[in-house]
């Protein structure tokens, strides 16, 4: 990320608009160059008092203590999507859940974030993200709990499914807090902050999750992998009422009831017969569901097309999808988010259900990818800055490398495989994963203008989200699909260790897509 070009002065009010100050907020010196709402943009509450990117109290004061709070819920979040992985034998023990029923617990959760995110960045913008963070938080501790009280498969999946609506719900808060309280280089600095949280609660989800099962037991351990978030939530849902500021831009928005059905239809028309075709045998209902996925994927288009050149306010925003380095970051999210999340599903059930290790070696085995990606993501803010959008490129391709490494010591080690045999690739895989998500964040939402900041932060979720989806669903087939059992004093082992392999190619294949859309994005990171 080059320098950032000088801001350009200050826009005048047309005549009859009122002032962007707040009473009693401080003046930004003049050569700050401050760049006020254009003519025809929402106005600010009156009682928003937004600080300034190069003002002292945006970078040490109210900024930081917002983006500190919103960022616990971040954690929280991304935490959920894959600690659960670790639990998963566990919880095929206890509450005897089919293969299927796995998926959908990890699955099902990533398509309600995904889902939830571009409506819910629509009601913040409207009705101001605080509120909508509250609500969020709220809603997916009381449904941590229900997960962590059920007693059947049924029960947790649709606890998972309430849990990632929440986390849908307060998520966008995140990324427009961000969008309202920095520009420029502060704002790479909290959103390389915010790219750390993503990539270290994604990565240290098996580790807590293994430690959590082994100091709570096997048999209901993997109930506190889900309570615990109830402790959090405790403190982190006060805390937000009292230290979030109320004052932000308002924005009246529609909610596309028809773009967000004919999304929704389109991606369960995709996910169901991924995750219950290889169980039920792919009879004809789920080719049929696979053909029918495409045409409500083209109403989805034409409906939102449609919609804009109406004057409408359509769910997907084809203005800002128009943008090159937005639309291409979004697709690559999906690839990324894809390939690389979906890596613990397949290691956690490798290590427990085929070489019977506990669910707390697992989470030591996928430990240094924690390490790797915390390590880069802490300077990720650096690297972009120095490097440009060959940052992006160097984080796919080292993830690329530190994946091909893990297959191929799968293939020499076959069962015998260890956890000290995975140190060096899984701590390459996980430099490369922390190099990469922040700077794509900077990147695609860097030109969004910031009264579009909520839904841009949603569209660009809802990426990741259904990437997070998709992965599962595609790596879930591949893995179980593939298992195939042979007598032999390894036999287990053997098929969990051949299948695993078959699962990380296709993880490889998502990465290598990735790195491919990573050319149609800016060479280096615009700043308004």
């Amino acid at each position: 990320m080059s320098t950032p070009a000088s801001l350009p002065p200050p826009v005048r009010p047309a005549a009859g608009e009122p002032q962007p100050h707040a009473a009693g907020q401080p003046q930004t010196p003049a050569t700050d160059n401050p760049q006020p709402p254009a003519t025809g943009q929402p106005q600010p509450d009156a009682t928003a008092q937004p600080a300034p990117a190069s003002s002292p109290a945006a970078a040490d004061g109210h900024g930081w203590r917002a983006v500190s709070i919103v960022l616990v819920g971040a954690f929280m979040a991304l935490l959920d999507t894959t600690i659960v992985n670790v639990a998963l034998p566990s919880i095929r023990t206890g509450l005897h859940a089919s293969s299927a029923s796995l998926e959908w617990i990890v699955s099902g959760y990533a398509l309600a974030y995904g889902l939830a995110l571009v409506p819910s960045g629509r009601a913040g913008d409207r009705f101001g993200h605080k509120k909508l963070f509250l609500i969020g938080l709220t809603l997916f501790t009381l449904a941590s709990v229900a997960c962590g009280i059920s007693q059947t498969q049924g029960e947790i999946i649709a606890a998972r499914i309430v849990q990632g609506l929440g986390a849908g719900l307060f998520f966008p808060a995140i990324s427009a807090t961000i969008q309202h309280s920095f520009t420029g280089p502060a704002r790479s600095k909290a959103f390389g902050v915010l790219g750390a949280v993503i990539g270290v609660s994604t990565a240290m989800g098996p580790l807590l999750g293994g430690v959590i099962i082994a100091a709570a037991g096997t048999d209901d351990g993997w109930r506190w992998v889900f309570l615990v978030n109830l402790l959090i939530g405790a403190v982190a849902i006060p805390m937000a009422a009292w230290r979030l500021p109320r004052g932000e831009t308002r924005t009246r928005r529609g909610f596309d009831p028809v773009g967000l059905s004919l999304l929704t239809a389109g991606l369960l028309l995709l996910l169901v017969p991924l995750v219950e075709g290889q169980q039920a045998g792919w009879p004809a209902w789920t080719w049929i569901c696979f053909g029918c996925c495409v045409p409500a994927f083209a109403l989805l288009a034409t409906w939102e097309l449609g919609s804009d050149k109406r004057g409408g306010d359509p769910l997907l925003k084809p203005g800002l999808l128009r943008q090159t380095s937005f639309s291409a970051g979004a697709i690559f999210a999906i690839a990324f988010f894809g390939g690389f999340s979906s890596i613990f599903f397949t290691l956690s059930i490798l290590w427990q259900e085929g070489l019977a290790h506990s669910a707390l070696i697992t989470g030591l085995v996928i430990a240094p990818y924690s390490v790797g990606t915390l390590i880069a993501a802490a300077n990720s803010d650096k690297l972009s800055a120095r490097l440009g959008r060959l940052v992006l490129v160097l984080g796919c391709t080292l993830l690329l490398i530190g994946l091909a490494v893990v297959i191929l010591v799968l293939h020499l080690a076959g069962p015998g495989v260890t956890g000290w045999d995975l140190i060096g690739p899984l701590l390459l895989a996980g430099v490369g994963t922390g190099m990469t998500i922040a700077p794509n964040q900077d990147f695609v939402l860097a030109t969004v203008p910031r009264h579009e900041a909520g839904t841009a932060a949603g569209i660009l979720g809802t990426s990741q989200r259904v990437g997070t989806a998709i992965g599962i669903a595609i790596i879930g087939t591949v893995l179980f699909g593939s298992l195939k059992f042979r007598p032999g004093p390894h036999a287990v082992a053997s098929a969990f260790t051949h299948s695993a392999q078959l699962a990380l190619l296709a993880n490889l294949g998502f990465m290598i897509v990735a790195l491919i859309l990573v050319l149609a994005l800016p060479r280096e990171i615009p700043h308004h």
